[in-house]
């Protein structure tokens, strides 16, 4: 028993602990400190916490048996072990408590830091602890901030107990002592017992010490001349007088008739409780902040290494009443002196708030980097090589991030995380990852309805069709679900040529359209409804269509007027590129037959791993945004796909992501998926990879590669996926890393300015046919050999020098030749997407790759206008473009039109060139004419001689 800490209590000053770990409750320490010691109280804090769990395994079975049992957010992991240690702790005080009245015996737990300012916030959390503990020696922290003085007036009125934390000045004392008696006085009113609501005021005093006397070192090194002697009198003694002068105002209010009258209900003061009491300077006693503030009706916290000195050798007497005119007296020569006590107390304030969220960010942190470990092949894994070039940009980003709460911010729909327009409007995708956009139960109903069919054909475009395609064909379907075909063009031979693998009698159609007014679905409609309606008959085709689409459409009008099956609606607050975990993806997966409710199981994971309360450096998908972001500042911009086979199509997902979400305003982030792989040196530094595998499906020439870049200095992201249900994490980790590149960028990730320019052409160019019935005549700068070279004016101008009015191949050269550093070629064929041709141009990006050393993009008309196609109008100018066109070998009729699907198509690729012609684009065409192989094999050929 020590007879020194016991001597405090004849002093009416109780000894609480300023520590907590799971060990000293385990093994009986705290219990015998209680007991011998005199410990009436703990506190606990995150740095406290951070301490406790991430710097030792003591939790690691119960955090493996939550997260085994159900997994959740770190916050929510966090809590489950904090909760349990404050149980344990409060019933261990238990009988101090029942002994003292409930006057004595509390353990504190904090609100979380990151709610300081938020008034509402606190409360609500506040209430939240208070249940989920539910002890009635139980405070919660509140810090003593002018947006937590409601929350105390507000907690004490609920009957809730609370440790008012971060306090520094008199001024907030004052203002926190008034909440506290206007709480006891609403609860008083509400017929509450003022006995039993407790409270007490977290007075901090050493780190007042520390900043006042590093301003005292400063003055005295810029010469201060004759005040020296008094500069280095005080220090050391500001922090304690501060102290004895908050006590005697603490004296004032409990002799003032307002709080006798609590007192004679029964209330109890808010105890003044000295915080911060370990000695940070090694030249001061290191009991100083203890020896010198005993008094009655007071509380020490003190760390256990401050306990035990004290219980060395403290002395015991009433200090905190003596000389109080020495104190006034100090402090009103640091005022002289000009040392600001009030603008040291503001900054500590903001430093205590932004140190204890630092903590909890740690804290969170490791919590989230266990969780990773337990899980296991359960989580998609990922890692980050940066150069050196571009580390200290991305630690400086990160630490903004983290100091700014990107994370929250996302979540909270803050829409001043970007350009402060209209982001909040956009963030359903949240929501959507985590099941809520789609009826779980009428998908599985769709589910067993679509094993009527063989095939199942999506007609959609973008975010629309892009998603579905990734599941389709990495994915597959399921023993006895139809085999699900996806059509996101007007190519009349691409679409003869799927229609004619399908049996229209027995295939599932699905029209997906978030607007319901996109052309390219619209059309694709109506020429298989009518298919439908010839092999079904006049009216029987409609229970075949099912819709997928946002509520009040046109396409949902039409599927009501012409009777589809089903019409599964979107969520107007998610933009197609990020809809593949709504209806707009989980109907098509729900016709392949995939168990959704697994495949929102494995978003799940992602999302909590991504969850507001995980801080940046853990958090994967704020942290490979802000790598995607800084990286694209520096010039790195070309973001290269090297994707394990089994799912490369999640390449083409991501291409539009990245594309449409930050290509605008002269910035962005230009994709590059597919292209073949290269050796190191084919590569500029104008690139940033991202090495997705597949857990056992190694492809060598990939993983070579990738390894030889990062060790050549590339910036390389590294995924992998223990299996394909791990797209569903990709989904959502992508989806997040691109909204935050978007704010590193400075850009709105959820527009697209640009996507509409060219469908305005486009149908101007319908327009003019369905009216004249012909599209405007076009002038070629050169025919040769079955192929035709067309520019605009201003690209003409500049490449007639030098083609000098000559072949195809010297038009081509002249093309190529305005590649330079930085820049990227992009090849965009409106022709039929099948494996031979993209074959041919995927031979093309190499040897542009190789010889031109640009980065080379593929994208298929119209398909790509809906993707890439906003980055390449609005994103950096620094593409170069070659446009292929061709007649379509087979034209298709669209009903009810006068132009035919062909029509539609060139009308497309006449628009979208002009486009890029407008916005100053370097851009060629070259038609084809009406032999589309021979001609491509001339193109290869001359493209070949081009780059020569």
């Amino acid at each position: 028993m020590n007879v020194t800490l016991r001597a405090l209590a004849a002093e009416r000053q109780s000894v609480w602990l300023d520590y907590l770990h799971r060990d000293i409750l385990q093994n009986g320490e705290l219990k015998r400190m209680i007991e011998e010691d005199g410990l009436s109280g703990l506190t606990s804090n995150p740095s406290i916490f951070e301490k406790a769990i991430a710097e030792s395994d003591t939790y690691d079975t119960q955090l493996a048996d939550l997260i085994e049992r159900r997994d959740a957010e770190a916050v929510r992991l966090f809590e489950a072990l904090a909760v349990e240690d404050i149980r344990a702790a409060a019933d261990l005080f238990r009988p101090v408590w029942e002994q003292r009245g409930g006057g004595d015996g509390f353990v504190s737990l904090e609100v979380s830091p990151y709610l300081a300012r938020d008034t509402e916030g606190t409360i609500a959390e506040a209430r939240r602890l208070w249940a989920a503990v539910d002890r009635p020696n139980l405070m919660i922290k509140v810090p003593g901030v002018p947006e937590g003085v409601d929350a105390i007036r507000t907690l004490i009125g609920e009957g809730i107990n609370v440790n008012v934390t971060l306090l520094f000045s008199i001024d907030a004392y004052l203002a926190v002592a008034e909440a506290h008696i206007a709480g006891l006085e609403a609860w008083r009113a509400r017929g509450g017992d003022v006995a039993k609501v407790h409270g007490v005021a977290s007075f901090f005093v050493s780190r007042i010490d520390t900043i006042i006397d590093k301003r005292i070192d400063d003055k005295l090194k810029s010469g201060a001349g004759d005040r020296a002697d008094a500069l280095k009198a005080l220090r050391g003694k500001i922090a304690i007088a501060n102290a004895k002068i908050a006590y005697q105002r603490y004296l004032e209010i409990i002799a003032t008739p307002r709080w006798r009258a609590l007192a004679e209900a029964g209330a109890q003061t808010q105890r003044l409780l000295w915080a911060s009491t370990g000695t940070k300077d090694p030249t001061y006693s290191d009991v100083l902040y203890v020896d010198t503030l005993i008094g009655a009706d007071t509380i020490n916290t003190m760390p256990p290494k401050t306990l035990a000195a004290f219980a060395d050798h403290g002395e015991v007497r009433p200090t905190l009443t003596e000389d109080v005119e020495g104190a006034r007296e100090i402090l009103a020569r640091a005022e002289a002196l000009g040392l600001d006590l009030a603008g040291a107390t503001k900054i500590l304030e903001d430093e205590g708030v932004d140190k204890f969220s630092e903590a909890f960010d740690g804290l969170l942190g490791a919590v989230e980097g266990k969780r990773a470990r337990l899980l296991g092949a359960k989580l998609d894994r990922w890692g980050l090589s940066l150069p050196a070039d571009l580390r200290p940009a991305y630690d400086e980003a990160m630490a903004r991030a983290a100091g700014e709460g990107w994370s929250r911010r996302l979540w909270a729909k803050d829409r001043s995380l970007w350009t402060n327009a209209d982001e909040d409007h956009w963030l359903g995708w949240l929501a959507a990852a985590q099941g809520e956009a789609v009826n779980l139960e009428a998908l599985e109903a769709l589910s067993g309805e679509a094993r009527r069919y063989s095939h199942a054909l999506l007609m959609g475009m973008g975010g629309s069709s892009l998603g579905p395609e990734v599941l389709a064909q990495s994915l597959g379907a399921r023993q006895g679900h139809p085999q699900l075909l996806a059509l996101d063009t007007t190519d009349p031979d691409q679409i003869g040529r799927v229609g004619a693998g399908i049996d229209p009698a027995d295939t599932l159609f699905i029209v997906s359209s978030k607007s319901g007014s996109t052309l390219e679905p619209n059309i694709l409609c109506a020429r298989f409804y009518a298919e439908a309606e010839r092999a079904l008959g006049q009216g029987k085709a409609g229970e075949r269509f099912v819709a997928v689409t946002d509520p009040g459409s046109d396409l949902e009008r039409s599927a009501r007027e012409d009777g589809f099956g089903h019409t599964f609606y979107g969520d107007p607050e998610i933009g197609g590129r990020y809809s593949v975990l709504s209806n707009f993806g989980m109907v098509p997966a729900a016709v392949l037959g995939l168990d959704v409710r697994a495949a929102f199981d494995a978003a799940g994971r992602m999302v909590r791993s991504c969850a507001a309360s995980v801080p940046p450096k853990a958090n994967p998908g704020v942290a490979l945004g802000t790598a995607l972001g800084v990286a694209a500042k520096a010039g790195r911009d070309k973001v290269t796909f090297l994707v394990s086979p089994p799912i490369a199509p999640l390449g083409a997902w991501l291409e539009q992501l990245l594309a449409e979400s930050t290509g605008k305003r002269g910035k962005g982030l230009i994709p590059v998926a597919g292209e073949p792989v290269g050796k190191v040196g084919a590569y500029r530094p104008d690139r940033f990879f991202v090495w997705i595998r597949l857990e056992g499906e190694d492809d060598p020439d990939i993983d070579e590669a990738a390894r030889a870049l990062e060790e050549a200095g590339h910036p390389v992201a590294r995924i992998v996926l223990a299996d394909k249900q791990g797209l569903f994490q990709e989904f959502f980790r992508w989806e997040v890393a691109v909204a935050i590149a978007g704010a590193v960028i400075g850009i709105n990730p959820f527009d697209q300015p640009d996507v509409e320019a060219a469908k305005v052409k486009a149908r101007e160019l319908a327009d003019a046919y369905e009216r004249d019935g012909a599209l405007p005549n076009g002038h070629a700068a050169l025919a040769e050999d079955g192929l035709a070279v067309y520019a605009d004016p201003a690209n003409a101008k500049a490449l007639e020098a030098a083609a000098r009015g000559g072949s195809v191949d010297a038009w081509l050269r002249a093309h190529f030749d305005r590649i330079g550093d930085g820049d990227y070629v992009a090849l965009l064929p409106y022709l039929d997407r099948n494996e031979p041709h993209e074959a041919l141009f995927r031979r093309l990006q190499g040897r542009i790759r190789d010889r031109r050393h640009a980065a080379t993009a593929l994208g298929f008309g119209p398909s790509f206008q809906h993707s890439t196609g906003q980055a390449y109008k609005g994103g950096p100018n620094t593409g170069v473009f070659l446009q292929i066109t061709a007649e379509p070998a087979h034209d298709l009729p669209i009903p009810g039109r006068r132009a035919s699907f062909g029509v539609i198509e060139a009308a497309q690729a006449r628009g979208d060139l002009e486009v890029l012609a407008e916005r100053g684009r370097r851009a060629l065409r070259v038609h084809l004419g009406d032999d589309i192989e021979g001609g491509l094999e001339r193109l290869e050929q001359a493209v070949d001689r081009a780059l020569s």
